[in-house]
């Protein structure tokens, strides 16, 4: 008979690893706390489902700005490819769209979480409604000698629900996600399991969320969304900038998001210090020189003008006020009185908006979570926890989160897979 396996948490991580371990030939027992697994997944994309990026595997690492090279063998394990292939023979059609990001045809979450929670199902996992709360843990004999890569001092034997309930096990997956969505079921369980078992955490925070700001002016260009705009992230005190990108960007009431400002908060610690700047290129594809030239066609053509009426071509309409206010030329100044010097503070501005950056949005408004159960106390060729012989993890509990574009759930993905084979393949060599 299989072992008997628990994985706490239904998100696409454990579903999959559940998947996995069942066809191998495990008992499989998922306990997921909501009434319905994989919720995180109908939010994902906007609600169609941006399942993986369909990247090599050196560009898969690249987008994992720490701990990226733990992931080698488990994106080798279950790529890209494997994920479009499984969604696809379990009837969904995909399509890669620009940046190769991918998506159910139907542009439908909906029909990713009902193909995973079918497959589960057929492949026999169990599926029960409850929150995993402690682990059962069994101490294991220590050598006597102190050693440098000391054994796991415990083995885990089984679960104990928020009910009361025991369930027994010979592997259990913690797959419980972060802290990010909290309506979803992630509210960091996981970390306390981790810590039950002897593991560390690395501090956990949010990542790809988006940034508040000091300026008070975001306010007046809420809902506007910039395209084709390069951002760079710059520390004090450093001289090459912390992040560069080019792309979309989106301005809140409270600063700044969008795809661009989300991935950029991935490399940012501690932005309430406030030593981070963020500066908008609104012209990447033109040089000063170019900019100032298109500006003075533009003044030339609308020589009567005012000042605050010569920019519709120049900028969008939103930000015209804005930006008017910031070079300090009074709105009523014919666009022939202005100098040289005015039109200098323009085109400055135009190539290098620069907005203070003040702190992140809550973690609940995060897309995921930055930091977890430290990579080092984890076998990357198994997910197997390295202090509790038995104990996996995958996903987001991990210190591990990526840029946006499909790449955390690659993660999920990947680490869900290696550590379902791995729990079944475990217990045939012990067998």
């Amino acid at each position: 008979m299989g072992a008997a396996v628990l994985v706490a948490g239904g998100g696409p991580a454990g579903m999959l690893a559940a998947y996995e371990a069942a066809r191998a030939g495990c008992r499989v027992t998922l306990v997921e706390r909501r009434e319905r697994p994989a919720r995180k997944l109908l939010i994902t994309g906007k609600g169609r489902c941006n399942l993986t990026n369909a990247a090599d595997r050196d560009a898969l690492i690249a987008a994992v700005p720490r701990n990226g090279r733990f992931l080698y063998t488990a994106f080798s394990a279950f790529p890209p490819a494997a994920v479009m292939e499984f969604f696809e023979k379990a009837g969904v059609p995909l399509k890669v769209e620009r940046g190769n990001r991918v998506f159910p045809q139907s542009d439908r979450a909906v029909d990713i979480v009902d193909a995973l929670t079918a497959a589960v199902g057929e492949a026999g996992v169990r599926i029960l409604q409850g929150r995993v709360t402690g682990l059962v843990l069994e101490p294991l004999s220590l050598p006597d000698a102190p050693c440098k890569n000391p054994p796991p001092a415990n083995r885990v034997t089984g679960v104990r629900l928020e009910d009361g309930r025991q369930l027994q096990a010979d592997r259990v997956l913690i797959a419980t996600g972060g802290l990010s969505y909290p309506a979803t079921g992630s509210t960091g369980d996981g970390y306390r399991l981790a810590e039950e078992a002897g593991h560390s955490l690395t501090e956990t925070g949010p990542s790809l969320v988006p940034l508040t700001v000091h300026e008070g002016w975001c306010t007046d260009l809420q809902g506007l969304s910039l395209r084709n705009v390069g951002l760079k992230i710059l520390e004090e005190g450093k001289k090459k900038p912390v992040y560069t990108d080019f792309g979309e960007m989106l301005f809140t009431h409270f600063g700044l998001s969008g795809p661009m400002v989300l991935s950029a908060s991935a490399h940012l610690r501690h932005p309430e210090r406030q030593v981070y700047k963020a500066v908008i290129d609104l012209k990447p594809a033109l040089t000063p020189e170019q900019l100032d030239a298109r500006v003075q066609r533009d003044f030339s053509k609308y020589a009567n003008r005012d000042f605050s009426n010569s920019l519709e071509e120049l900028l969008p309409r939103k930000l015209i006020p804005v930006m008017v206010r910031l070079t300090g030329i009074p709105g009523h100044v014919k666009t022939h009185q202005v100098t040289r010097e005015m039109r200098g503070r323009l085109c400055a501005l135009c190539k290098a908006l620069p907005l203070s950056i003040t702190g992140f949005r809550p973690v609940e408004e995060a897309i995921v979570t930055r930091g977890g159960v430290p990579v080092k106390e984890v076998d990357p060729h198994t997910m197997a926890s390295k202090r509790c012989e038995g104990l996996y993890f995958a996903g987001e509990v991990l210190d591990l989160d990526a840029y946006t574009g499909g790449f955390n759930l690659q993660i999920a993905w990947s680490t869900g897979y290696l550590a379902g084979r791995s729990m079944a393949a475990s217990q045939s060599k012990e067998e």
